[in-house]
């Protein structure tokens, strides 16, 4: 009997997960779309906890991922992934509806001039408030990138399926993961199987024309990116020293497009304390939500840890195992 055929590949890069794996795995196996016809690919990177014994329990495939960051990891699956459409995610996410998959994916072949679908990050109950703040108010998790990054713009709403873009001139906006839908077809036409870092290919794309993609309303992820201001810091610096890493290897780089806001004007805002009260004071006006409060401390926050990545990566740039090393425990709140 011939096997069934793969139409989704889900890929996760993982390291020491096991505090956020299951909740992440669960969410997978919710989605209405046929277990039969998805793939779970995880490219671990030797994880000495509980991490291969949870993807095990789950039917998900295990990569071995020798490589010095998570986007190594991510090409490394991506190679093996056999389903017509890719789903990236990270052990920091959750699947937010049981039906968010199966109506990306309808909607991906509904509107095939969009490069793929971008989940929206909805609040929940096993987030803190200043993690809610960073994913469900701020959505791109800095502030720095927060002000550097381009605001999309809806063309059309039909139904349920909203198409974005970005305004003419610019393509400064990181696309590409925490459950991201792409088509398998448009990243072998990148040749992101070569040479894959997830905000790098809608990039490549836009260039190529593609400047359209598509959310599904009220439908996305639960992003746990972290639960404190602490860790925050942590995470921004592990982050920062990820992408000099990166930057190793290649040039391209969403924030050297034509950005609404310079990084060296990004960070002055941040540490002014004034700009970030003014949006926090605005966004709780227009939102009627508190937790918008945590931007001042943030912004000064994101800085700090920027910085501190900096002068880690000068340090310490040459240790493979680096950004490894610097990894953020992240944990759910308790419901």
């Amino acid at each position: 009997m011939s096997s069934p055929q793969i139409k989704i590949s889900f890929i996760m890069p993982t390291l020491n997960a096991e505090a956020l794996l299951e909740n992440c795995l669960a969410s997978i196996a919710r989605q209405t779309c046929p277990r039969e016809s998805c793939e779970i690919l995880l490219a671990d990177a030797h994880s000495t906890d509980r991490t291969r014994e949870i993807a095990a329990r789950h039917g998900a495939r295990v990569i071995d991922d020798d490589g010095k960051n998570m986007e190594e990891g991510k090409r490394l699956a991506l190679r093996q992934a056999r389903g017509e459409y890719v789903v990236f995610v990270d052990a920091d996410n959750e699947l937010s509806h049981p039906d968010y998959i199966e109506r990306a994916v309808n909607a991906l072949a509904q509107h095939p001039q969009a490069f793929g679908v971008e989940a929206y990050y909805l609040p929940s109950p096993r987030m803190s408030s200043f993690c809610a703040y960073l994913t469900h108010r701020l959505h791109i998790s800095d502030p720095v990138c927060w002000l550097m990054s381009a605001n999309p713009q809806l063309v059309a709403r039909e139904e349920e399926v909203e198409r974005w873009t970005l305004p003419a001139g610019s393509l400064s906006y990181p696309l590409g993961a925490n459950g991201f839908v792409f088509r398998r077809a448009d990243l072998e036409s990148v040749k992101a199987n070569e040479h894959f870092q997830d905000t790098h290919v809608p990039l490549h794309l836009m260039r190529a024309g593609q400047r359209e993609w598509l959310r599904i309303r009220g439908r996305g992820v639960h992003h746990y990116y972290v639960q404190t201001l602490r860790g925050f810091v942590q995470k921004r610096r592990r982050a920062t020293v990820h992408f000099l890493r990166v930057q190793e290897e290649t040039t391209t780089n969403w924030m050297k497009e034509r950005p609404p806001v310079p990084l060296w004007a990004a960070a002055l805002y941040c540490v002014t304390v004034a700009g970030p009260a003014w949006h926090a004071a605005r966004g709780w006006w227009r939102d009627g939500d508190w937790r918008w409060l945590w931007h001042v401390p943030a912004s000064l926050a994101s800085v700090a840890g920027n910085a501190w990545g900096v002068l880690t990566y000068w340090r310490r740039g040459g240790d493979k195992k680096l950004v490894a090393q610097l990894q953020v425990r992240q944990t759910l709140k308790r419901r």
